[in-house]
């Protein structure tokens, strides 16, 4: 994966409501296609790293199994920050699409 491009897909998916670190990864998976594997090893030191950054918080709650978890939500700042990202990302596909287009 690109450098940054987990943290933007983290954002993107707490965009859509909390979720557990599990459920997160799975999401990432699911609307990839199984094209985007996240790794545990990966994913938890970003959540990790989003949260110290204030742009996500943790609380501990039951999860649909039964089981403490916990989940992560998007804070004001981390809806600002991923929008700011997502700009950025776009910017970059665009140049990247126009560069390999060129004849």
């Amino acid at each position: 994966m690109i450098q940054g491009t987990l943290d933007l897909l983290i954002l993107k998916t707490l965009s859509l409501g909390p979720r557990h670190g599990w459920a997160i990864g799975k999401r990432i998976e699911q609307e990839s296609r199984d094209e985007l594997q996240v790794s545990q090893g990966a994913l938890y030191p970003a959540l990790h790293r989003l949260e110290q950054q204030g742009w996500i918080r943790a609380e501990w709650k039951m999860s649909e199994t039964g089981r403490e978890a916990k989940f992560y939500s998007l804070t004001r700042a981390g809806r600002t920050q991923f929008d700011k990202e997502l700009a950025q990302w776009e910017r970059l596909s665009r140049a990247v699409g126009l560069v390999l287009r060129m004849v």
